[in-house]
């Protein structure tokens, strides 16, 4: 063996050994518990007198992944009903998986779990495009099994805030025209929940001043430079997120997006970088004063 054939082997060894050492931290990161953000976001639209509301913002469980089974799923609700909030919104991708009519078993594994999560204002879902490809109908009733209700287009007032649910547009089922309509007459406080950012841009100006969303896992695997390591799907091309939604808090014209990089892992059970996280969001008027 010559010194260039030596070397090179000890590279390719070297190259295994650190993509081996990655997939192990990737994993445990993958697995950690969900970091709690927090946030405050003042409406102009509040009503008047009413007081604040905590909003607990969950997304991206993708139950069916390794990374994610009934035992994490009922510690990651524990962890939330802990923080005591007046609210839950869950924005899609319950379950993982691309082929049609496959659903049914992993939605099943939701209901244990999720039946235990309650709030005074109520817990309410959107679903995602793995809900959509895999069978929307049997996540649907597994939510409705664990007392979710599904907003697919429609809007619900509880409290002062009016919940405007926008159904996925990365699987193109999201309809906000019709999302908008129901909301009418309901007045209080406008927000709308969604899966994929990609509906962000399909909402008229001032339809709502804050939107909470998922999808992006916050891009699973980031470079140190902020980077996520793919944006397009390696199977079509198509951009799987607009880079400008990736992540966390954006101030967007007249409007405030929070995005979560959710509880579990797509098809890869990897994160790098971005560790799994929901939110918790407090919600009142403009002229409130902070602690």
């Amino acid at each position: 063996m010559t010194r260039t054939m030596r070397w090179v082997g000890l590279v390719a060894l070297a190259g295994i050994a650190m993509l081996g050492v990655l997939l192990v931290v990737g994993y445990r990161e993958a697995i950690g518990d969900p970091v709690v953000r927090r946030g405050a976001i003042d409406l102009p639209d509040w009503p008047a007198g009413a007081a604040p509301v905590s909003v607990a913002l969950l997304s991206d469980i993708h139950i069916g992944n390794v990374a994610m089974d009934e035992a994490r799923l009922t510690r990651i609700v524990a962890q939330v009903k802990a923080r005591r909030p007046d609210l839950v919104l869950l924005a899609g991708d319950f379950v993982v998986g691309h082929a049609a009519g496959s659903s049914g078993r992993l939605a099943r594994r939701l209901i244990g779990p999720l039946s235990r999560l309650r709030a005074p204002l109520g817990v309410f879902a959107v679903l995602g495009n793995h809900d959509h490809w895999t069978g929307a109908g049997a996540v649907t009733r597994a939510l409705a099994e664990a007392g979710i209700a599904t907003l697919s287009n429609r809007a619900v007032r509880r409290g002062p805030v009016t919940i405007v649910g926008i159904d996925d547009a990365f699987s193109d089922h999201a309809d906000p025209r019709l999302a908008l309509l129901s909301a009418d007459g309901l007045g209080g406080a406008r927000i709308v929940v969604t899966h994929s950012p990609d509906a962000i841009p399909l909402l008229p100006q001032g339809a709502a001043r804050l939107v909470l969303a998922g999808h992006t896992h916050c891009g699973q695997i980031v470079w140190p430079n902020g980077r996520a390591l793919a944006t397009r799907s390696p199977f079509n091309g198509r951009r799987l997120f607009d880079p400008r939604y990736r992540c966390g808090i954006v101030r967007d014209s007249r409007r405030t997006v929070i995005v979560t990089a959710g509880l579990g892992s797509g098809t890869a059970p990897v994160r790098l970088g971005a560790p799994p996280d929901w939110w918790l969001v407090t919600l009142g008027p403009v002229s409130r004063s902070r602690p």
